[in-house]
């Protein structure tokens, strides 16, 4: 027996405030591919091939609990659940014993032999146990049966036979005491009810490599399995979900990805400790083909985030993360977002004494800053304790970032300096000449006989005026506003209960020819729906698809952007001819073209901004700012001749220079954030307020943003402050993304629908609570913030739903097909 070490760095001899390797073993029997005991207190590994050793992680750390019991080499060890009393249970080829350690430890300071609970003899070889909630059950895999044995009274509570191949991980369920599910070198996971000993579910097969290891998170109701070759699924165990896969990922791809982040982000590598290789280079040292899932471990992070004051948003402290142990390191994994917080790879430590592991086993310790790791060799005999500060890895690995001052709501005031100063100033200008000076003699210049823009009747053909004087005698006030401004605006507020609109109702063709709709938004009073037409035309329908639509044309090509003024009056709308057009609502006319001369390269997308005082728009890998002035007083005798004007008055760049794809700024409300989207996959964040660039974040997607869709209310229903520091992300073939503004960090991620081919469009729901999407297998999908698989699928639709919008006055949600259809829903 060795006595506790520490790693040390290769580089500068200082001891590394990351990892500490507390205990080494060496054994005389290799212990890979045995089940290790690991929980917040204790660890527990076979020495010697038959003996049980035990060693208390808040007690000295050279004391050691030895036991002996077993004739066979043990191989499987899992602890109870319960503190007081501390049980263990060991399996072997010959017996299967359970281990009061408190009594244990009594009985050898009595100078006595500690004897152990026989539940079994000769059950066959052995290869995961597992403890009921209540500590009375013990599950045990051997060969392809799973017996359930008493700890009291040593019955047999069940016998579940189904597998096909060796059961390699056994777990009963949290929630549902008499459930019990395992996962085998069949390749499939099964769900068993213990009470009736019968199947209840059994999967298909998931992958060509057998299921290693498995693991049930309570608060989200979700199952995560692991498999030999590194591939991770994650099920849904809710009622109404059927075992649906929540999530699909490749442990290396993952790992790549990480990597790849932390080098465009520019972070520190590990302290002390030698440089990360970049993913592009070869790795000479790489030893495993995969990175097999070994065991998963509880990971909590919400003492290590409340600790950090002010670098974790709400949503991150709330998140749950995993632990996930391979043969090359040990990964932390965040369950919302299914991204990897921190990698800590063994060969990187250059004095740990394992560096490829046949057994893990890793569990939160006592301290919730710390980790507790328990490995033994692949090829060797050694065995190792790792003690993990969970701080210093985050914050090495950039997790912990320092706390950013970004918020969509605006906290101070326009600078003077600031670009958006000449929009707040707009209202305050000087009247013209003519109104300003009234004592100046106006010349009176000859003019045309009849030089009126427009010219009234003489009257002749108007019917008689009878009553010069009619009083209104119906008039009440009563406090209350008049009829005609009451009916004009819905004061109603947005339902919040039962709001989730499944229920399919009107569905209406765009045109007499398939187009495919491109783009749909309400407006802000929620009675309009406006829609872009491949066939380069812009509608507006009324918001129960009802009557005829009014027509927009004059596009040359397919319009990808339409958009509302906050006030309702103009619609917004952008074509793949790059042209940009600003028409007026009520009599459905052109007030502003910007062409494609205007701009070195053609108008990608556009918006109103700042509540309707700019024009914002992206060309090429610029954002530029438009101040503009809209004339709708038309002389009738020059049509022809616009009056509207706009004016440059800034532009920003993107740092990369590659070309935006999506944009998106805040108009209901003064905010000076723009957030803008480029075709190298990177976010980029611009506070216009200082008129520069904020923050970039690299790697947000694997492919190209085609959507950025900001959480910005309704004036129907009111949100808590940070809700609007939320957005949506959505690329195709990777999902959507909810990200905080505050941290820049993806707090969840949505997979569950199927978008491989085609860009699919995303929304918030007016209250905040839920995000819809569309999907190619020709449905729409809705999720809860707070739940990574969707709520509600809608059915109801002829192709795939590219684009979709919430009403923000009423719970009614409009999906848009690519065979140019809308359809309506509405809450039951």
């Amino acid at each position: 027996m060795e006595e506790p070490r520490k790693t040390f760095s290769t580089s500068d001899g200082c001891v590394s405030d990351v990892v500490t390797e507390k205990y080494l073993v060496r054994s005389q029997e290799s212990a890979s591919h045995v089940q290790l005991a690991c929980c917040g207190r204790c660890c527990a590994f076979p020495l010697d091939g038959n003996q049980l050793c035990v060693w208390d992680v808040e007690g000295p750390s050279h004391q050691l609990l030895t036991l002996h019991g077993h004739c066979q080499s043990v191989t499987a060890l899992a602890f109870g659940n319960r503190v007081n009393p501390l049980l263990l249970c060991s399996g072997a080829l010959d017996c299967v014993m359970v281990w009061n350690l408190d009594a244990c430890r009594k009985k050898l300071l009595q100078g006595l032999t500690p004897r152990a609970t026989v539940l079994g003899t000769l059950l066959g070889k052995v290869l995961c146990l597992r403890f009921g909630p209540d500590d009375h059950a013990v599950a045990v895999g051997a060969g392809n049966r799973i017996l359930v044995r008493d700890t009291e009274d040593q019955s047999v509570l069940g016998e579940l036979e189904g597998h096909v191949g060796p059961v390699t991980a056994v777990e009963f369920c949290p929630w549902q005491a008499d459930v019990v599910i395992s996962v085998s070198e069949d390749r499939s996971f099964k769900v068993w009810d213990l009470s009736r000993e019968s199947l209840l579910y059994s999967s298909s097969v998931l992958t060509a490599c057998p299921l290693l290891s498995l693991y049930l998170e309570a608060g989200s109701k979700q199952l995560v399995t692991g498999s030999a070759d590194g591939q991770l699924w994650i099920f849904s165990l809710a009622e109404r979900h059927r075992y649906r896969l929540v999530a699909h990922m490749d442990l290396r791809k993952r790992r790549e990805a990480f990597f790849t982040r932390r080098l465009k982000s520019r972070l520190c590598t590990l302290p002390g400790e030698r440089q990360l290789r970049s993913t592009n280079e070869p790795e000479r040292e790489e030893v495993e083909a995969t990175l097999p899932i070994l065991s998963f471990g509880h990971c909590d992070l919400s003492p290590v985030l409340n600790s950090e004051c002010g670098l974790a948003s709400c949503a991150s402290q709330n998140s749950r993360h995993l632990w996930i142990g391979s043969t090359a390191g040990l990964f932390m994994l965040n369950l919302a977002n299914f991204d990897l917080e921190a990698v800590l790879q063994y060969k990187d430590f250059r004095s740990l004494s394992i560096r490829v592991a046949g057994s893990c086993a890793v569990m939160s310790g006592a301290h919730e800053h710390k980790a507790v790791c328990l490995l033994t060799s692949l090829f060797g005999n050694e065995i190792a304790v790792l003690d993990i500060d969970v701080v210093a890895l985050l914050r090495s690995q950039g997790s912990l970032a320092a706390g950013r001052s970004l918020s969509v709501l605006a906290s101070s005031c326009v600078s003077p300096t600031s670009p958006l100063y000449c929009g707040t100033v707009k209202g305050k200008r000087t009247k013209p000449v003519s109104q300003t000076q009234p004592a100046v003699r106006s010349v009176i210049k000859d003019q045309p006989l009849v030089f009126h823009s427009k010219v009234r009747s003489s009257g002749y053909t108007a019917a008689p005026c009878v009553n010069m004087f009619a009083p209104k005698t119906n008039n009440r006030k009563d406090g209350k506003r008049p009829s005609k401004c009451r009916n004009s605006y819905r004061c109603k507020d947005y339902p919040w209960e039962n709001s989730i609109p499944t229920k399919p109702g009107q569905q209406v063709t765009v045109a007499h020819k398939p187009a495919a709709v491109c783009c749909i938004q309400y407006s802000g009073d929620g009675r309009g729906l406006a829609c872009g037409l491949a066939n380069h035309l812009s509608l507006v329908f009324d918001a129960s698809l009802t009557g005829t639509p009014t027509v927009f044309p004059g596009h040359d090509a397919a319009v990808s952007t339409i958009c509302w003024s906050h006030d309702q009056k103009w619609l917004l709308s952008v074509a793949q001819d790059g042209a940009l057009r600003v028409w007026s609502r009520r009599r459905a006319e052109l007030l502003l073209l910007l062409g494609k001369d205007v701009f070195p390269r053609p108008v990608h997308s556009a918006q109103f901004y700042f509540v309707d005082a700019f024009l914002l728009l992206s060309s090429g890998p610029d954002v530029r700012l438009l101040q503009y002035h809209l004339d709708t007083c038309r002389d009738e005798l020059k049509r022809y001749k616009p009056r509207s004007s706009f004016k440059p008055v800034h532009r920003l760049s993107v740092a990369s220079g590659a070309d935006l794809t999506s944009l998106s700024a805040v108009n209901g409300f003064h905010s000076h954030i723009v957030l803008a989207a480029a075709r190298d996959r990177s976010l980029e964040v611009f506070d216009l307020n200082a008129g520069c660039s904020a923050a970039v974040i690299a790697e947000a997607h694997s492919r190209p943003v085609h959507q950025i869709c900001q959480n910005q209310g309704s004036p129907f229903a009111a949100q808590q402050s940070p809700a609007y520091d939320l957005f949506l992300t959505t690329a195709t073939g990777d999902g959507v993304r909810l990200w905080d503004l505050r941290t820049l960090r993806c707090e969840r991620r949505f997979e569950g629908h199927p978008s491989r081919c085609y860009p699919c469009g995303v929304a918030f729901s007016p209250c905040g609570r839920f995000v819809a999407c569309g999907a190619e297998d020709r449905h729409a999908y809705v999720y809860e913030m707070g739940s990574s698989t969707f709520s509600h699928r809608l059915p109801g639709h002829t192709d795939t739903v590219t684009r979709v919008a919430f009403s923000p006055s009423a719970a009614q949600l409009v999906t848009a097909i690519l065979d140019g259809k809308l359809q309506l829903f509405h809450a039951e």
